[in-house]
Protein backbone atom coordinates (compact mmCIF):
# COMPACT_ATOMS: atom_id res chain seq x y z
CA UNK A 1 0.00 0.00 0.00
CA UNK A 2 1.03 3.30 -0.95
CA UNK A 3 -0.40 6.88 -0.58
CA UNK A 4 -0.40 10.22 -2.98
CA UNK A 5 -0.69 13.63 -1.42
CA UNK A 6 -0.83 15.61 -4.95
CA UNK A 7 -0.80 14.87 -8.36
CA UNK A 8 2.45 15.79 -8.16
CA UNK A 9 3.38 12.83 -6.04
CA UNK A 10 1.92 10.54 -8.52
CA UNK A 11 4.08 11.93 -11.34
CA UNK A 12 7.37 11.62 -9.86
CA UNK A 13 6.51 7.76 -8.98
CA UNK A 14 7.23 7.45 -13.68
CA UNK A 15 10.54 7.75 -14.92
CA UNK A 16 11.99 11.34 -15.55
CA UNK A 17 11.85 10.11 -18.92
CA UNK A 18 7.83 9.58 -19.57
CA UNK A 19 6.62 12.28 -16.94
CA UNK A 20 6.15 14.77 -19.86
CA UNK A 21 3.41 12.24 -21.69
CA UNK A 22 1.29 11.79 -18.37
CA UNK A 23 -2.69 12.16 -18.63
CA UNK A 24 -3.69 11.65 -15.04
CA UNK A 25 -6.44 9.01 -14.40
CA UNK A 26 -10.34 10.69 -14.20
CA UNK A 27 -11.51 10.72 -10.99
CA UNK A 28 -8.65 10.65 -9.04
CA UNK A 29 -8.75 12.48 -5.73
CA UNK A 30 -5.88 13.64 -2.96
CA UNK A 31 -4.60 12.57 -1.17
CA UNK A 32 -4.93 8.52 -2.86
CA UNK A 33 -4.73 5.37 -1.04
CA UNK A 34 -3.64 2.36 -3.54
CA UNK A 35 -3.84 -0.89 -1.67
CA UNK A 36 -2.52 -2.76 -4.63
CA UNK A 37 -1.72 -0.69 -7.64
CA UNK A 38 -3.53 1.74 -9.95
CA UNK A 39 -3.50 1.85 -13.43
CA UNK A 40 -6.06 3.85 -16.31
CA UNK A 41 -5.89 4.02 -19.77
CA UNK A 42 -5.26 7.55 -21.55
CA UNK A 43 -8.57 9.39 -23.35
CA UNK A 44 -7.19 8.27 -27.02
CA UNK A 45 -6.59 4.87 -25.98
CA UNK A 46 -2.66 4.61 -26.81
CA UNK A 47 -1.51 4.70 -23.77
CA UNK A 48 -1.96 2.32 -20.33
CA UNK A 49 -0.77 3.79 -16.95
CA UNK A 50 0.78 1.36 -13.94
CA UNK A 51 1.58 2.49 -10.80
CA UNK A 52 2.77 -0.21 -8.09
CA UNK A 53 4.94 -0.95 -5.79
CA UNK A 54 7.28 -4.08 -5.49
CA UNK A 55 6.82 -6.44 -2.96
CA UNK A 56 8.60 -5.66 0.41
CA UNK A 57 8.92 -1.84 -0.65
CA UNK A 58 6.01 0.91 -0.43
CA UNK A 59 7.90 2.85 -2.96
CA UNK A 60 5.79 3.50 -6.01
CA UNK A 61 6.86 2.79 -9.50
CA UNK A 62 5.13 4.15 -12.56
CA UNK A 63 5.39 2.64 -15.85
CA UNK A 64 3.63 3.85 -19.14
CA UNK A 65 2.86 1.26 -21.63
CA UNK A 66 1.79 2.12 -25.14
CA UNK A 67 -0.70 -0.50 -26.85
CA UNK A 68 0.02 -2.60 -29.96
CA UNK A 69 -2.49 -1.96 -32.41
CA UNK A 70 -1.29 -4.79 -34.54
CA UNK A 71 -3.05 -6.42 -37.36
CA UNK A 72 -7.06 -7.17 -37.71
CA UNK A 73 -6.12 -10.35 -37.02
CA UNK A 74 -8.50 -12.03 -33.62
CA UNK A 75 -5.91 -13.76 -31.78
CA UNK A 76 -6.26 -15.36 -28.42
CA UNK A 77 -3.39 -14.44 -26.12
CA UNK A 78 -1.74 -15.31 -22.70
CA UNK A 79 -0.99 -12.38 -20.18
CA UNK A 80 2.25 -12.88 -18.64
CA UNK A 81 1.42 -11.18 -15.06
CA UNK A 82 -2.35 -12.86 -14.37
CA UNK A 83 -2.51 -15.80 -17.20
CA UNK A 84 -6.08 -14.88 -18.19
CA UNK A 85 -6.21 -15.98 -21.81
CA UNK A 86 -8.69 -13.33 -24.24
CA UNK A 87 -8.97 -12.55 -27.55
CA UNK A 88 -6.62 -9.95 -28.99
CA UNK A 89 -8.88 -7.09 -27.95
CA UNK A 90 -8.99 -8.26 -24.35
CA UNK A 91 -4.87 -9.38 -24.12
CA UNK A 92 -2.12 -7.10 -26.68
CA UNK A 93 1.22 -6.70 -26.72
CA UNK A 94 2.13 -3.38 -24.96
CA UNK A 95 5.28 -1.77 -25.01
CA UNK A 96 7.90 0.87 -23.14
CA UNK A 97 10.66 2.36 -23.46
CA UNK A 98 14.08 1.39 -22.25
CA UNK A 99 15.90 4.24 -23.39
CA UNK A 100 16.01 6.20 -26.67
CA UNK A 101 16.95 3.85 -28.78
CA UNK A 102 15.24 0.96 -27.46
CA UNK A 103 11.79 -0.74 -26.77
CA UNK A 104 10.22 -3.79 -25.02
CA UNK A 105 7.29 -5.38 -25.03
CA UNK A 106 5.34 -8.50 -22.92
CA UNK A 107 1.47 -9.68 -23.58
CA UNK A 108 -0.44 -8.09 -20.87
CA UNK A 109 -4.12 -7.65 -20.31
CA UNK A 110 -5.11 -4.37 -22.41
CA UNK A 111 -6.23 -2.59 -19.68
CA UNK A 112 -4.49 -3.89 -16.77
CA UNK A 113 -7.29 -5.24 -15.16
CA UNK A 114 -5.41 -8.14 -13.81
CA UNK A 115 -6.71 -7.33 -10.43
CA UNK A 116 -10.47 -8.13 -11.40
CA UNK A 117 -9.51 -10.99 -13.17
CA UNK A 118 -7.65 -12.79 -10.29
CA UNK A 119 -10.50 -11.85 -8.20
CA UNK A 120 -12.69 -13.32 -10.57
CA UNK A 121 -11.01 -16.46 -11.03
CA UNK A 122 -10.57 -16.95 -7.08
CA UNK A 123 -14.59 -16.64 -6.21
CA UNK A 124 -14.82 -19.27 -8.92
CA UNK A 125 -12.07 -22.01 -7.34
CA UNK A 126 -12.53 -21.02 -3.54
CA UNK A 127 -8.94 -19.72 -3.26
CA UNK A 128 -7.68 -16.84 -1.53
CA UNK A 129 -6.96 -13.94 -3.50
CA UNK A 130 -4.27 -12.41 -1.01
CA UNK A 131 -1.24 -14.99 -2.71
CA UNK A 132 -2.49 -14.19 -5.95
CA UNK A 133 -2.04 -10.47 -5.81
CA UNK A 134 1.46 -10.80 -4.36
CA UNK A 135 2.62 -13.27 -7.00
CA UNK A 136 1.41 -10.30 -9.87
CA UNK A 137 2.93 -7.61 -8.18
CA UNK A 138 6.06 -9.48 -8.15
CA UNK A 139 5.67 -10.29 -12.11
CA UNK A 140 5.28 -6.70 -12.17
CA UNK A 141 8.39 -5.80 -10.36
CA UNK A 142 10.30 -8.34 -12.23
CA UNK A 143 9.82 -6.69 -15.67
CA UNK A 144 10.73 -3.21 -14.33
CA UNK A 145 13.88 -4.34 -13.24
CA UNK A 146 14.49 -6.93 -15.82
CA UNK A 147 13.56 -5.11 -18.10
CA UNK A 148 13.91 -1.63 -17.80
CA UNK A 149 16.27 -1.58 -14.80
CA UNK A 150 14.00 0.06 -11.90
CA UNK A 151 15.30 -0.96 -8.20
CA UNK A 152 13.14 -0.50 -5.67
CA UNK A 153 14.53 -0.02 -1.86
CA UNK A 154 12.50 -1.64 0.86
CA UNK A 155 10.51 0.91 2.74
CA UNK A 156 8.62 1.03 6.11
CA UNK A 157 4.96 1.45 5.51
CA UNK A 158 3.30 4.61 5.64
CA UNK A 159 2.22 5.83 8.84
CA UNK A 160 -1.10 6.26 8.06
CA UNK A 161 -1.70 2.91 6.90
CA UNK A 162 -1.00 1.35 10.28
Amino acid sequence: MFRFESDQDLIKSFRPRDRRVIEMPEGVTFPHFVRDYLAWTETSGARVYLVFSAPGSHQPIGIIFRRDTGGGENVSRLCEWCHHYGSSNEVSLLTTDVNSKRRVGISLCSDLRCKERLEDAANRSGKHLLDALEQLKARMYRFANEALGIEARKSQPPRDAA
